[in-house]
């Protein structure tokens, strides 16, 4: 197999039964228990043990609190197959396998803050006061990530009263003084206090131990010294006031010469400077009560369990259940190789290799009497349209199936390719044969090369997988067989190998191409019941039929037609775009007052906020942020951002469609034949690869630029595109029934300029397109619950303004914020949200008490309903078109599916017939509360047929 699945394709074993040996994950694994999944070890450490001999040992301690807001916002947002936030879930657990594979270390805890206040707040109540809430995504991870700790055998060390750093400070005092190396893993600078011979801080981004060495090149003091150094200069995060004007150079110098804060402030006549000097005078009670701010408690009563803290004792079925559950496959595949390693599985298989004319035609008898077929190709290429099929295979029964070479290295023994063809094509053309199989389109597009229709198209488990679970990001046939048989495949890797030592399927002996795809076809029947149970079970097997799978041969149809493209008129943009990059390079350049490296984020961020002394707006792990929004934030304060900008969109575009699109012309039909993926958005929508069409801007000169290059397959035909007007506020309109939003699409309204035209406080006439723009990002802004802040952002207003606007919405349509507030309420008690089709999305993180300022779970829950019934409409409508184009007369062609759009290619004659049969079906795929409307528009090229709305 090949296609989407060729990344992670399947082998099979040996014809016989076989057991295959589990890769090992390289961490140390003091033991692995065999608990089931539920049984987790405590939720904390709470038992006191005696101290071993930590001679010779390494005790490691990471500040869980650090951590985990360092991966927070470090990794962009990622949510599991229910929808809910995990970035810092699998930050944080990446990291510890990091360090347990890695480092090993003996012993290793994790100590968390408590929510109770701690002694400092006694002691000073405006105590880390200034420290901002807790992102609303990062809050409902913490109890995912102690479940995750757990399962590690990790034990966790908290103490009310008291901060992780206290407990990191107890620990490693009590490693120090039993001769033990301490390694304490913080981004906290307070730590620095505890840094001794054997007490050291690890940085876990940057990989490097911090010992007394780096602390005195950094501060220019000793460890004995640092809390001293706080004292004196304070540290504005947490409110410690420090002594005023004494910054970290001052304070160096002072503990240079005094040694100690007691005896600098016995000695105050000695400091140089009258000001300084009445600071330190004025200062010295404040300068007592940051001392025992920052100083860290060595001997605070937190339990620690040193048995449970031995590292390794991973509890593997639960770790494999946590995985599968939040969707971090790679984790689960290592703790599968751990768990069949210890308890290998026995897959029982006869599979055959039919490489003599007797056997070969003994097969096809064989399978000319079976009703269900699971069949699959073997190919040269990932690219369907440029591939040649290097063997057939075929499964009929669990453990059942063979392979049919057709292509081999030198002196292997093969069926003739036309002979293979001839004799097969009866059986794969018989639609009363039922085929199933991993990813059939790609097959059917392989066969359609060669002049072969695939029929009877019955099952695809990679499209079942994924009506089943929309969240998860993974369903290639190797991730099923382990999630559903507890068995692992062989990959493609394993296979052909990689890098330079690679070969072609046809390089590769034929009995291992039997065995790997004599499996691809066998796993799907083996798959076949348990995923028709599941189907049923959730209501979603009339989804799968009478959509999912009907679609599967449009795709097919629209990938095998591709889509002409003028290649030189590519040349000419490509050359274009290049001398703009020219120029704008040097636009750049006396903006900046030198050269620099615009692709430098470094550079970026010396000219920006050092030279220019522009305003930091965020930071990431390498310094101050320069990503699109910041410049977007900083273009109306300097003209230099804005060149930025505009140098980055020309950049792109020219590498990623001007210089990329000729390369992807088939030389054979010189069109590129783009692919399309049913099995990827969690919402339904299709989702395009090589090239990606959906990122070419919709509605800048750019973006037109490039769409000019794309034309009908005939010079004397046109192109015709078909496009849902508002889709998904119809959509809205009727799920919520709000009588206002009805009544102005009734009167066939634009909302969009509707809202513009108060949001800009201008006529309706007046509304540019720029205004019509931000107003449907607002519109679907407010509805996907943006917060003022983020609104006054959008549109540069005030957030007063901003609050004001969000509410004479939701007082326009009322309906709107009773039909959201259901869903969400829905979503909370059944765990799942559906769309208009009876699509499922689980979903968890849902609030009982979500107002308009949505977490990441509540968004994903309106934004499945909303804009999964919108992709269900269109796939619909595919489906109608596609079966009118075959069964009618026409010389048109379905060509492309971008969001809401359907681009055709057609004679001039064909043209209004077409328009007039697209808009038909389009309009009436399901009869909804408002009138759904198709703009049709044609044009020579894929620019001309762009419409306004």
């Amino acid at each position: 197999m090949t296609g989407e699945e060729e990344t992670s394709a399947q082998a099979a074993t040996s014809a016989t039964t076989t057991a295959k040996p589990a890769k090992k994950l390289r961490a140390a694994t003091a033991s692995i228990t065999d608990t089931k999944p539920a049984a987790l070890p405590p939720a904390d450490a709470s038992t006191s043990a005696e101290v071993p001999d930590l001679r010779g040992k390494s005790v490691w301690v990471v500040d869980a609190n650090s951590l985990i807001f360092q991966v927070f916002h470090a990794i962009p947002e990622m949510t599991s197959p229910r929808g809910e936030p995990v970035n810092a879930v699998f930050g944080f657990t990446r990291d510890l396998l990091m360090m347990l594979d890695k480092q090993k270390p003996d012993y290793l805890f994790c100590a968390f803050d408590t929510a109770e206040p701690t002694f400092r707040h006694t002691l000073f109540e405006p105590y880390k006061g200034k420290r901002a809430e807790m992102p609303t995504d990062l809050a409902p991870q913490f109890e995912i990530i102690e479940r995750m700790t757990a399962a590690l055998g990790v034990p966790r060390l908290r103490l009310p009263g008291y901060e992780a750093d206290d407990v990191l400070a107890t620990v490693a005092r009590i490693a120090d003084e039993q001769g033990g190396e301490c390694y304490l893993v913080t981004a906290d600078k307070d730590c620095r206090q505890l840094i001794t011979e054997r007490v050291k801080i690890y940085n876990v981004r940057k990989d490097i131990v911090y010992n007394a060495a780096a602390l005195k090149e950094d501060w220019g003091v000793r460890p004995d010294q640092v809390v001293d150094f706080q004292t004196l200069v304070g540290d504005s995060v947490d409110n410690i006031p420090g002594v005023p004007q004494i910054g970290p150079k001052t304070a160096r110098e002072l503990l240079e010469k005094f040694d100690t804060l007691d005896k600098l402030l016995e000695r105050v006549d000695e400091v140089a400077g009258d000001k300084k000097r009445e600071n330190l005078r004025n200062g010295r009670e404040q300068a007592m009560l940051s001392r025992q701010l920052v100083r860290l408690d060595t001997h605070t009563p937190v339990p620690i369990d040193w048995a449970a803290g031995q590292a390794g004792r991973l509890n593997v079925p639960a770790l494999i259940e946590l995985c599968g559950e939040y969707g971090f496959h790679r984790f689960a595949d290592q703790f599968r190789a751990l768990q069949q390693a210890a308890t290998p599985a026995v897959w029982e298989a006869n599979y055959q290799l039919v490489d003599t004319p007797e056997a070969f035609a003994a097969l096809v008898k064989k399978l000319a009497e079976r009703k269900v077929l699971s069949f699959d190709t073997e190919t040269t290429s990932v690219n369907p349209t440029q591939a040649e099929i290097v063997g057939y295979s075929f499964g009929w029964a669990p453990g059942e199936a063979a392979y049919v070479p057709v292509r081999g290295p030198a002196g292997a023994k093969l069926i003739a390719p036309e002979v293979a063809l001839a004799a097969l094509r009866p059986l794969l053309e018989d639609a009363t044969i039922k085929k199933i199989g991993q990813n059939l389109k790609y097959d059917m597009l392989v066969l359609r090369t060669q002049g072969v229709e695939l029929q009877g198209l019955a099952f695809d488990t990679m499209v079942a997988s994924y009506l089943l679970e929309a969240g998860e990001r993974n369903h290639n046939l190797d991730e099923l067989s382990a999630r559903y048989l507890n068995h692992k495949t062989i990959t493609i890797d394993e296979l052909i190998g990689s890098g330079r030592n690679q070969k072609r399927m046809d390089e590769v002996d034929t009995q291992l191409v039997s065995d790997y795809a004599s499996e691809d076809a066998d796993v799907p029947v083996r798959l076949l019941p348990i995923l028709q149970q599941k189907l049923a079970e959730a209501q979603l097997e009339p989804l799968f039929q009478s959509l999912e799978m009907p679609l599967v041969e449009v795709l097919a149809e629209l990938e095998f037609n591709g889509i002409r493209v003028d290649v030189p008129r590519l040349k000419a943009l490509s050359d274009d775009y290049g001398g703009r990059l020219v120029a704008l390079e040097k636009e750049i350049y006396e903006l900046a007052g030198h050269s620099l490296n615009i692709n430098s984020p470094k550079q970026l961020q010396q000219v920006l906020f050092t030279e220019l002394n522009l305003p930091v707006q965020s930071r990431t792990k390498t310094g101050p942020s320069t990503d699109a929004d910041v410049l977007e934030a900083l273009a109306h304060l300097h003209a230099l951002p804005r060149k930025i900008l505009e140098y980055r969109q020309y950049a792109k575009l020219k590498g990623t469609y001007l210089d990329a699109l000729p390369t992807l012309v088939n030389p054979r039909t010189g069109r590129v034949h783009a692919s399309f993926h049913q099995a990827v958005a969690a919402t339904g929508r299709l989702s395009s690869s090589d090239p990606n069409l959906q990122n070419i801007p919709i509605r800048t000169d750019a973006g037109r630029e490039i769409r000019s290059a794309f034309l009908p397959g005939r010079d004397d035909w046109l192109l015709l595109a078909a496009d849902y007007s508002q889709i998904e506020l119809r959509v809205l309109a009727h799920y919520c029934r709000d009588a206002t939003l009805i009544a102005a699409f009734e009167r066939d309204e634009d909302i969009h300029t509707l809202v513009a035209s108060q949001v800009y406080n201008v006529g309706l006439d007046a509304v540019t397109r720029e205004m019509r723009r931000a107003a449907k990002a607002v519109n679907f802004g407010i509805i996907y619950g943006q917060s003022p802040f983020g609104l006054a952002k959008a549109l540069d207003i005030d957030q007063t303004q901003a609050a004001q606007f969000i509410d004479a919405y939701f007082a326009r349509y009322p309906g709107v914020e009773s039909f959201l507030s259901g869903v969400l309420k829905d979503c909370r008690a059944q765990g799942f949200v559906s769309t208009l089709f009876g699509r499922r999305r689980a979903i968890s993180g849902v609030r009982p008490d979500a107002g308009r300022q949505r977490n990441l779970a509540e968004r994903t829950a309106i934004n499945t309903v909303i804009q999964g019934s919108a992709a269900d409409l269109i796939k619909q409508a595919m489906i109608a078109i596609h079966a009118r184009l075959r069964r009618e007369t026409w010389q048109a062609k379905m060509l492309l599916q971008i969001h809401d759009e359907l681009i055709f290619e057609a004679p001039p004659e064909e043209i209004d017939r077409l328009a007039a049969m697209v808009r038909e079906e389009m309009a009436g795929v399901r009869e909804l509360a408002v009138p759904l409307k198709v703009d049709v528009k044609t044009g020579h090229n894929w620019a001309d047929t762009e419409s306004y709305a």
